[in-house]
């Protein structure tokens, strides 16, 4: 009896002894690499991404909510610095031509795949290749057409051997541009021009869909993706630069609604969050809210294929009833600046002047001419009552809260009643380049830092045009800019076409993105560029 009750005795001393380490253990992740046995938790960060990406896949997430992951799981020739330059990134150097027309990079020996192959200049030229394949169908396509034979190859009149990219050999990668670009190195830096394993992708057209086959070559790979819940990040054992990222792993969540968001701000469960309308002015009075520059504009599409929309001054009627100031003192109270223009604040021209500022406000609040417009408009059509209109925005408070403001606006103003509609992001966004829309909400944050790359969107045919808007004048405006080496007259042309956009109204700017938003004390190192995506790979949390 006395030796079973010390052995008894022994088995609950050892159960407790579990127990304690159990508990002091509790929360700790581990990632295999045995942080947890030296008593140190791993550094996760916990962000949320709003919706469910729209692709993994460089060549069709151009958005948002695809762009900050996918900047993080991949990596192009150039990556931007904390100061927003681009420097040298999967490249190690680069060397130009005389002429400043033909880039030759030469890739990194170390540069690897998340599944340790070696990242070849092959995979480079077959990534641009597909991004300006016409079947494709990149919404990006056209951030390539400064490239040599680029535009020919993506319209279909040109072959993909026209195209002046090659590889050299493994690992220099050439390119040859139209005319020299002031801002080619920002622009290959965006997302649509990182690299594609072109083995894996051949053995699997789908590689970006599921975490499981994703194959990456940035600061971080992907561990899980529970669709439309959240997605897991971790740590790039084979990315060259390694030793800099800080972080183990960033998990995702995928919340829409920015109370919800705010809410598990405030209990830890996220490290950052949007600043909801409701709280704002309370947040910027307490001083939480901090505030980086973001070059982009939220602004709305009238579709003129689609009645009434046909008609100019229709449009320019329901542009001008808008009230952009009280959108953003009352509606979003972010600080946000009134846009009356396209084109956002931030970029100097040839004089050192401030393109907005000269541009100046082009479209602009005018409730009594609004309705003179209008009045024009439906007696130049023929109406006598206006065709019934619809406002379509992807699923979101904001969106939400935005749109009814302008239901109000219009019904004050005009007198006009409209209708509202909320669609899924990703179904929403096929819709309106389709031409469903009547009227739709829209958000350009800039892929380079140029102006023109708020300009060029409205070319004829474009993928990111959406409004069936097509215009001669202003197509040759822009092409002309865009082949212009002289600074003081490509500006000077770009005015003209933002001048030329706003008279036609194919859209109505509502305002400036100025990325308020909350982080933790716990953590350092993000890096928002004014672009639209963040950096993580400097990131650390306490």
């Amino acid at each position: 009896m006395k030796k079973l009750l010390t052995l008894f005795m022994a088995a609950l001393l050892i159960f407790s002894l579990a127990a304690c380490t159990a508990k002091e253990n509790a929360g700790t992740e581990s990632n295999g690499s045995g942080k947890e046995e030296k008593g140190d938790k791993e550094k996760v960060l916990n962000l949320n991404n709003g919706t469910e990406p729209t692709s993994f896949d460089p060549a069709q997430g151009f958005d948002a909510v695809s762009w900050n992951p996918l900047n993080n799981l991949m990596e192009g020739l150039t990556r931007l610095d904390d100061t927003h330059e681009p420097k040298a990134a999967t490249a190690e150097k680069w060397d130009v031509s005389e002429d400043g027309k033909v880039y030759t990079f030469h890739i990194r020996k170390d540069a690897k795949w998340s599944n340790g192959d070696d990242v070849k200049a092959q995979d480079f030229v077959y990534s641009w290749l597909r991004l300006m394949d016409q079947k494709t169908a990149s919404p990006a396509a056209f951030l390539a057409n400064f490239i040599e034979g680029a535009e020919s190859y993506n319209s279909g009149k040109g072959k993909a051997e026209d195209v002046k990219i090659k590889a050299v050999d493994d690992k220099t990668f050439e390119v040859t541009l139209t005319s020299p670009q002031a801002y080619f190195l920002s622009v290959i830096s965006n997302p649509c021009f990182f690299p594609i394993n072109e083995k894996v992708a051949k053995e699997n057209p789908k590689w970006f869909a599921e975490a499981d086959s994703f194959v990456g070559n940035g600061p971080f790979t992907l561990a899980s993706w529970e669709h439309d819940s959240n997605f897991v990040m971790e740590k790039n054992k084979n990315y060259w630069d390694n030793k800099t990222v800080k972080l183990d792993k960033v998990h995702w969540d995928i919340i829409s609604d920015t109370n919800t968001e705010y809410q598990m701000f405030t209990t830890n469960k996220l490290d950052s969050s949007s600043v909801p309308p409701d709280n704002a002015d309370q947040l910027h009075k307490e001083g939480k809210v901090k505030s980086s520059g973001q070059a982009g504009t939220y602004f709305f599409r009238f579709n003129v294929t689609k009645e009434p929309f046909t008609n100019k001054d229709i449009r320019r009627a329901f542009a001008m009833a808008v009230n952009q100031q009280d959108i953003v003192d009352f509606v979003t109270k972010n600080k946000e600046k009134p846009a009356y223009g396209f084109v956002a604040y931030g970029f100097k021209d040839a004089n050192g002047k401030d393109f907005r500022e000269t541009s100046g406000d082009l479209l602009k609040t005018n409730v009594e001419e609004a309705k003179k417009l209008l009045e024009k408009g439906m007696k130049d059509e023929g109406y006598s009552k206006l065709p019934e209109v619809t406002l379509h925005y992807s699923t979101s408070d904001q969106h939400k809260a935005i749109a009814e403001a302008l239901q109000d606006m219009y019904k004050k103003n005009l007198g006009v009643d409209i209708k509202l509609a909320n669609m899924e992001s990703a179904v929403f966004t096929e819709e309106q380049t389709a031409l469903k829309f009547q009227l739709s909400r829209s958000s350009f944050l800039a892929d380079y830092s140029d102006p023109i790359n708020f300009l060029e969107n409205f070319t004829t045919g474009l993928a990111m045009n959406r409004t069936g808007w097509s215009n001669k004048e202003y197509d040759k405006l822009i092409k002309d800019a865009k082949n212009e080496a002289d600074e003081s007259k490509r500006f000077e042309l770009m005015y003209q076409a933002e001048k030329l956009l706003m008279e036609e109204a194919p859209i109505f700017p509502l305002y400036f993105y100025n990325n308020s938003y909350l982080q933790s004390d716990k953590v350092e190192g993000i890096v928002r560029h004014p672009v639209g995506y963040m950096e993580l790979k400097w990131a650390d949390k306490k």
